[in-house]
């Protein structure tokens, strides 16, 4: 990753299987685009890289498992072929998949961790319906709940203001979920535009990058890394003054976290299937019972009748 704008030829492949392509996304490029004038996306790139491997059965002619915002740089997965993307798909689907995003953000953040969960809307004021909004806030339309982790990880300045580097886990998926709630947080991605009321338009570019995707794949996990793009070589103006924590124990120990959770969620849906599945057995053998004991009351209901007419 550099600070120079992309190109067709400049596509970074970080992994390549017969069924998935995972590129590091730049950060001044779309996914793909239906405007003819607009001819530098990744479809493009990849059109470019690997013309055999486009499927013409597409719109794009790649199927793309999941969006990153233009200004959004980082590891994007593409399936190859129809079930690999239906694989993927439920992955996305039942919230199984890890994704860990870096980001500078304006001013020094409080407390090492936040778990913050604004619910997030459509803006219908006019003017900002190309934005997303917290709800409560004026023109939020339909504001859906979201999450996301937040951890510090360095303090220091870019271009001679504070900001602080942070590792972001997003819970939900919501659009711009990460730059909405950075923003209601009252820090701001460094260079985000759209949520700075168009104030933040020095940077050259925005500070979100796509570090990790996780998606966990039968029989093998897919797991690859976007590297880090906000570290002084790349970037001069980002100054780091104050670190607390390495960027790969971090995402070590939120991994295993995360999986620590994924066990003992399916063990509790393991032993809540097995008590349905007793009680169930039991509401059988109780029908059964109950259903004998009734024909026993009706055989001897017929013997009476029986006696009783004899008399």
């Amino acid at each position: 990753m550099s600070t120079e704008p992309t190109s067709l030829e400049s596509l970074r492949v970080l992994y390549h299987s017969d069924d998935y392509i995972v590129v590091d996304k730049h950060w001044d490029i779309r996914i793909d685009s239906k405007m003819w004038y607009e001819k530098n996306t990744v479809q493009a790139q990849l059109r470019h890289r690997f013309p055999q491997l486009a499927d013409p059965r597409t719109y794009y002619g790649f199927r793309f498992c999941h969006q990153l915002d233009f200004s959004t740089s980082g590891a994007l997965c593409v399936a190859l072929n129809k079930a690999a993307a239906g694989r993927a798909y439920r992955c996305f689907k039942d919230r199984t998949v890890t994704k860990f995003y870096l980001a500078l953000i304006r001013g020094a953040v409080e407390g090492e961790t936040h778990t913050v969960d604004f619910s997030i809307g459509k803006n219908s004021t006019e003017g900002k319906t190309h934005m997303m909004c917290v709800e409560g806030t004026e023109g939020c339309e339909n504001p859906k709940p979201c999450q996301t982790e937040l951890t510090v990880l360095e303090y220091g300045l870019y271009d001679g203001d504070p900001v602080t580097k942070v590792l972001l886990q997003p819970l939900t998926g919501r659009t711009h979920q990460l730059r909405v709630h950075c923003s209601a947080l009252g820090h701001p991605i460094v260079g985000d535009f759209t949520y700075s009321s168009g104030t933040d338009n020095a940077p050259y570019r925005m500070m979100l990058h796509a570090h990790l995707l996780h998606i966990p794949l039968e029989p093998q996990p897919l797991r690859v890394t976007a590297g880090d793009p906000f570290v002084p070589a790349v970037d001069p103006k980002w100054l780091p003054q104050r670190s607390l924590r390495t960027l790969e124990a971090t995402v070590e120990a939120l991994i295993h976290r995360r999986e620590e959770e994924d066990r003992k969620f399916k063990k509790e849906e393991q032993e809540r299937a097995r008590k349905e599945e007793e009680d169930e057995r039991r509401k059988r053998s109780k029908g059964q019972s109950t259903e004998e004991e009734s024909e026993e009351q009706r055989r001897q209901c017929q013997q009476w009748l029986s006696e009783w007419a004899g008399d």
